[in-house]
């Protein structure tokens, strides 16, 4: 069985695949000071849940991460726990995605695992929008190729902005208002930060398919996905687990060589 992690910025997310199906997921909170022990106690509580452990089952640990600190503390973590090293999305590894940007080295493990997975899934050319701490738009070519994207302010960052910045208005659940004319300021609030959201993913999706030639697929991923795309045009598919389903892809691509 494969463990995959995906470390983002604000929530940590893990699957265990046996073979090419994701049987459980969980998602914590992400913690840079968290250590390599901390970690292994966390992790170490959810496979029991299953019946798993350590010491049994796991067979591999794929990696992506944004956080470089929690990227040590999991080497860390596997190489003391599982006894073996994890495959970790970085330059040096095996993805099949040629990376067409000015600095490849600065694009991040997410979006190269999420640019592979919506084109082993669904073709080129793809746009993939990630729902997370920023909400990012990853291009792909019709040959397979990471040509480059747009990053924005997450929807959780830009509503955060607005209550610090604005003292008389309250917080309010992100959940879709009754109208996108709001009747109060709650439902006003949710309908600028909901609808502008799916506005702004409409837009940047229809500019970036027409760089891209005319129609391509467009997928959804990421934690507040589920709550924004029914209120978009321009999504055709929503994946929620598709970094995970990237990352089970990389680890076989680095692995098979062993088998």
């Amino acid at each position: 069985m494969l463990l995959a992690i995906d470390v983002g910025n604000t929530q940590t997310v893990l699957g265990v695949f046996q073979g090419a199906e994701l049987q459980w997921h969980w998602r914590l909170a992400t913690m840079p000071e968290r250590t390599a022990d901390e970690l292994a106690l966390m992790f170490g509580g959810f496979l029991e849940q299953q019946g798993l452990s350590f010491s049994r089952q796991i067979t591999g640990v794929a990696i992506a991460s944004v956080v470089p600190d929690q990227t040590k503390a999991l080497r860390e973590m596997v190489t003391n726990y599982f006894h073996f090293n994890p495959v970790v999305v970085e330059p040096g590894v095996r993805t099949g995605i040629s990376i067409l940007t000015d600095n490849p080295k600065e694009v991040g493990a997410d979006r190269i695992v999420n640019a592979l997975a919506a084109f082993t899934k669904f073709g080129g050319p793809c746009v993939v929008v990630d729902f997370g701490t920023a909400t990012t738009y990853d291009a792909v070519s019709e040959r397979g190729e990471y040509l480059g994207g747009a990053i924005a302010p997450g929807i959780q960052v830009s509503a955060e902005g607005l209550f610090q910045a604005a003292a008389r208005l309250p917080r309010v659940e992100l959940i879709p208002p009754r109208a996108i004319i709001g009747k109060n300021t709650v439902e006003a609030l949710q309908s600028g930060l909901l609808y502008g959201t799916a506005a702004e993913i409409d837009g940047v999706v229809e500019r970036m398919q027409k760089e891209l030639g005319g129609h391509a697929a467009v997928v959804a991923t990421g934690g507040l996905a589920s709550v924004i795309v029914p209120l978009c045009e321009r999504v055709d598919h929503h994946e929620p687990w598709l970094t995970l389903e990237g990352l089970r892809l990389v680890f076989d691509r680095n692995t098979a060589r062993d088998e």
